[in-house]
């Protein structure tokens, strides 16, 4: 083995997620602290897609920390890159013949933020070449940290996690989210939603994706779905329900990857049905 095939000592999986935990928890603490203190609200790429300082603020502090830690690293936030799906497409395929490559996402559930509704996330992944190893939500108002690395299982507050063990549709507890592209996007999902509403228990919308699948690999939701998200929304997420024994693909059954924007989560048990009964609701929409 020559020199350069060795990794470094300090370049372990055990280093990548110290310092992911370490900026969530950093993060997550300064987010809260700026409840209630947001000055400016801007308007991203609607109306339905507030963003403040906060998140730029958050995204600086994330990047400041890994870069100490992984001068070397390539980081995709959602503040560095331009609204739109195109914008966020384009980021990505830049981005992911990189190496080593942090997807963050600083505040998922930035309108949940604006109005005071405590329902929001930080959410950092770190993909090695393309796959995803290590995944991290934070929950700052209930301090949650929901950890997972490739291999090695899911945890919040230290213990293994577990995907939901309903086996029928008619069990479940859904998440999905309100998409704030209209054209496609937003009709889609709420066919989903007219479509599933009456064949499982009950469906939940509290608005922050990285939050809704750490509850899928909880095993407090059964599942979740949404269209035209983002990288940085799912990566981390997508870690946690496959190591804590779910299942994560497209809308159409395919494994999830980093370019997925449809995304389909579940405990793995009603994954089929789910997507069938998602197919019909768009077919009839």
């Amino acid at each position: 083995m020559s020199t350069s095939d060795k990794t470094p000592y300090v370049v372990t999986s055990k280093s990548y997620t110290a310092v992911a935990v370490n900026c969530a928890a950093k993060t997550g603490e300064w987010i809260k602290s700026r409840l209630g203190q947001h000055k400016s609200l801007h308007i991203k790429s609607s109306l339905h897609d507030l963003v403040t300082e906060v998140d730029k603020g958050a995204e600086q502090m994330i990047r400041k920390l890994i870069l100490t830690h992984f001068p070397q690293h390539v980081i995709l936030g959602e503040e560095s890159v331009e609204p739109g799906s195109e914008a966020s497409k384009r980021a990505l395929e830049q981005a992911q013949e990189e190496e080593y490559l942090w997807v963050v996402d600083p505040l998922d559930g930035t309108t949940n933020f604006v109005h005071g509704f405590p329902f929001y996330s930080v959410s950092i992944a770190l993909a090695h070449r393309g796959e995803v190893i290590v995944g991290i939500v934070y929950d700052p108002m209930r301090d949650e940290l929901f950890v997972a690395e490739k291999g090695k299982g899911a945890y919040v507050h230290g213990n293994r996690m577990q995907a939901a063990p309903e086996s029928k549709l008619s069990e479940s507890l859904l998440a999905s989210g309100f998409p704030t592209e209209r054209d496609r996007a937003l009709p889609g999902n709420l066919a989903g939603i007219n479509a599933l509403a009456p064949q499982v228990r009950n469906i939940r919308t509290a608005g922050s994706a990285a939050l809704h699948m750490a509850y899928v690999a909880a095993g407090r939701l059964t599942g979740f779905w949404e269209l035209n998200l983002n990288a940085w929304d799912l990566a981390a997420g997508s870690l946690l329900i496959s190591e804590s024994g779910g299942r994560i693909t497209d809308t159409f059954g395919k494994p999830y990857h980093l370019g997925v924007r449809d995304v389909v989560a579940s405990n793995g048990l009603i994954h089929d049905a789910f997507i069938g009964a998602l197919k019909d609701g768009n077919a009839q929409g």
